[in-house]
């Protein structure tokens, strides 16, 4: 590992320069940050965060830290993945769909094809897990996932935003706007201004937004449809979105918070572009407060152990399909 000093430049330094210091790549950096791994503090002059130089000391003591590092956030997608876990792409890409391999990241490739992403080291540990042999070896396809093919289930778009979410809130740290912003920010424009109709409100939501990923120049098909699949479609998690917003913006109006970083250096919030298709359906109303976020819906999944400490997967229940399958494999 390369030694950076890092005595001279202050207490914290920015994103892009603290990856050079880890030896990291820039977007091995950010998804370490994201799976919490490196933690970042407020940007006190500006939007987004920083790391602080403790942080990166810490890091750089451990022995091997950056090798540690890039194996906990290497990414595979589907023929990198079947190959790991010893099954054909298509038996990986049915337990994909089916919401039991969860992906990390996605992107679109030259022909607009969603390719998904997921983490190496998360896809090792289920192949290892015993109780999933049956899923990884066995001749005949389990009754449930042949009729999640008929009908075309794939919960992998809802499954990346229950998991997104808990990255976006846990970067959030305890301020109510931040996290409130977090759950707006994978909602229809149609739906916060139903549970947001205060203007004042939704302009302060939009100025605490966090980025999302960025797919294509703006307006693009490319850009539209990766919109789509950031945004929250299926009823019951509208829902459950709508719900943890308007909770949430009840704990952010009993503790105003100062202005964002970003008010000051924004004089008016840029208006967020309405997505190409309103996903919510008519009629569907949100749950009983205290709801929480709409996570995968599937137990015992890649990484669930450690992101329902975070809230991202919190919707799933134990002991539910996938145990089911698992009887049916043992008789």
């Amino acid at each position: 590992m390369s030694r950076i000093s890092t005595t001279t430049d202050g207490a914290s330094c920015a994103p892009s320069r603290a990856a050079r210091e880890l030896d990291l790549k820039r977007g091995e950096f950010d998804l370490a940050v994201n799976l919490g791994l490196i933690r970042t503090v407020p940007d006190e002059g500006g939007p987004g965060r920083r790391v602080a130089r403790a942080e990166i000391d810490r890091l750089r003591a451990e022995e091997g830290s950056s090798d540690d590092l890039r194996r906990r956030v290497a990414t595979v997608g589907t023929h990198e993945g079947a190959e790991l876990m010893g099954v054909a792409p298509t038996r990986f890409t049915a337990l994909a769909r089916f919401g039991l391999l969860v992906p990390v990241r996605f992107y679109l490739n030259r022909y607009r094809t969603v390719v998904w992403l997921y983490l190496a080291e998360e896809l090792g540990r289920f192949a290892a897990e015993a109780g999933n042999a049956q899923l990884l070896t066995g001749r005949r396809t389990p009754p449930e996932m042949r009729e999640a093919q008929k009908a075309g289930t794939d919960r992998r778009p809802r499954n990346w935003r229950g998991r997104h979410i808990g990255f976006l809130t846990r970067q959030a740290g305890d301020d109510p706007w931040a996290r409130a912003a977090a759950v707006a920010s994978l909602l229809d424009p149609a739906d916060v201004a139903e549970v947001v109709p205060d203007p004042g409100e939704r302009a302060r939501l939009d100025r605490y937004r966090p980025r999302l990923p960025s797919h294509g120049a703006p307006g693009s098909p490319a850009a539209e449809l990766a919109a789509a699949l950031m945004t929250a479609s299926e009823p019951d998690e509208v829902a459950w979105f709508r719900a943890d917003l308007a909770h949430t913006l009840e704990t952010a109006r009993e503790r105003p918070a100062a202005p964002s970083p970003a008010a000051r250096h924004t004089p008016a919030p840029l208006p967020r572009p309405a997505s190409a298709v309103t996903r919510r359906a008519p009629g569907s109303h949100a749950p009983s407060r205290g709801a929480t976020h709409p996570g995968p819906s599937l137990p015992t999944r890649p990484g669930s152990r450690s992101e329902s400490r975070t809230g991202s997967n919190t919707g799933a229940r134990p002991g539910g399909l996938l145990s089911r399958l698992r009887r049916r494999g043992r008789r």
